[in-house]
């Protein structure tokens, strides 16, 4: 009988101790002893405010030259000299490379003696033709005074015509010749490979090598990229949506992963006329300046655009968003009576955390932490409440603005 007496009471003390930790772990003890009703959910809660807000959108991109060229051979040769490297600067109308020059060098001298040849048979066939004439002349004379033949005179004029026939075609080789020997002229200037444009700009850099001296090139093979590297472009693709607010000159804002903190300021240069049918997206490319060489071709690059401004606009944390019954908007806390209002609102433009509320115009708390579990009119306890123990003062709860 003792024995069940104590276990009585073992059990009895079991119960209200595990009591008070449900109630310590709950927070659901007696109503009047803390305040709060039963079933308050926890929440977090942050005050609307007014600000001024930018309507900003972040793009990703890459970071591309502004000017780029491949130095190719317009002749087949092997390359016997390369004079510059990857990272050299090269000015306009610099000797890059040299090719081995032997053979188009002996296409010049012969096509100089063919040019010599062809001229000798000008000179040849002039001779002739002279000879030609004064015959003609002669047999006319006699046929006029009737001592050859018409017979004769007529052989002594195709003899003449064939002549002068010839001094034309010799005339025209001598043309061609020169021409053969102008083309084996320009071949061999070719061997000598210079790096040349036509923007303004005296200097460039090399990029990228792609052969090295004794390898055999044909026509157009790579030898080295030539780059601008100030300014760069930053190459975005802007969606759809966005896309008619961006205009060319409009200002920018740059940033690189390998660089964090550091921001660069950019201007729009171009705006595609067209949108990729495949993604809606259309090509943008904002010029970056690049006086210090910090940026590289090839980074990966972020670009924020700033399309509008806007002063005096009321804002809520994004956090604070939710939705109800398919209805955006935010569940406003109102500390006297601990029960939260779903309130529905149209959403404008958002910058960083915030999100800017068209209407209605509001004023208090906002819900942040918790409202996924709430209802309109559900109880809410506030971190910050005395009657939850904090002891801090009350904020003034969801107060609609008169419009």
């Amino acid at each position: 009988m003792k024995k069940m007496i104590i276990l009585g009471l073992v059990l009895v003390c079991a119960i209200l101790i595990g009591w008070r930790v449900y109630d310590r772990l709950t927070g659901e003890g007696p109503a009047s002893a803390r305040g709060r009703k039963p079933n308050a959910v926890t929440v977090a809660v942050q005050p609307v405010r007014t600000t001024t807000m930018r309507h900003t959108a972040e793009f990703t991109g890459t970071l591309l030259p502004k000017a780029q060229f491949v130095v190719a051979p317009n002749v087949a040769g092997r390359l016997e000299r390369l004079l510059v490297n990857i990272g050299d600067t090269v000015r306009k109308g610099q000797l890059i490379a040299e090719l081995d020059n032997r053979e188009y060098a002996e296409q010049v001298e012969q096509a100089r003696a063919e040019l010599e040849v062809a001229q000798a048979n000008v000179i040849d066939c002039l001779s002739a033709l002279d000879v030609a004439e004064r015959d003609l002349k002669r047999s006319r004379q006699l046929r006029d005074s009737n001592v050859v033949s018409q017979s004769e005179l007529d052989k002594t004029e195709a003899s003449f015509n064939t002549c002068r026939a010839k001094h034309l075609v010799a005339l025209a080789q001598v043309r061609q010749k020169e021409a053969s020997l102008e083309a084996a002229k320009v071949r061999l200037a070719y061997t000598r490979i210079h790096a040349s444009w036509e923007d303004s700009d005296v200097e460039r850099i090399v990029g990228e090598r792609f052969a090295d001296e004794g390898a055999t090139l044909k026509v157009g093979d790579p030898i080295v990229s030539v780059v601008t590297l100030d300014p760069l472009l930053a190459v975005i693709n802007v969606i759809e949506r966005d896309f008619p607010l961006v205009k060319v000159g409009q200002t920018a804002e740059v940033l690189a992963d390998a660089l964090p903190g550091k921001v660069f300021a950019g201007q729009v240069a171009r705006r595609a006329p067209v949108l990729q049918e495949s993604s809606r997206q259309g090509r943008v490319e904002v010029l970056v300046p690049n006086a210090n060489g910090l940026l590289a071709p090839g980074m990966f690059a972020r670009v924020r655009l700033s399309f509008a401004e806007r002063s005096e606009v009321t804002a809520v944390p994004i956090s604070a968003l939710t939705t109800r019954e398919g209805r955006q908007g935010v569940f406003m806390a109102d500390p006297e009576s601990l029960l939260a209002r779903f309130v529905p609102m149209s959403v404008g433009i958002t910058e960083g955390q915030w999100a800017e509320v068209v209407e209605p115009r509001i004023e208090g708390l906002v819900i942040t932490l918790g409202q996924h579990l709430l209802e309109d009119g559900s109880a809410i306890a506030l971190p910050g409440d005395k009657n939850a123990g904090g002891g801090q003062q009350k904020s003034p709860g969801f107060k609609p603005k008169k419009s």
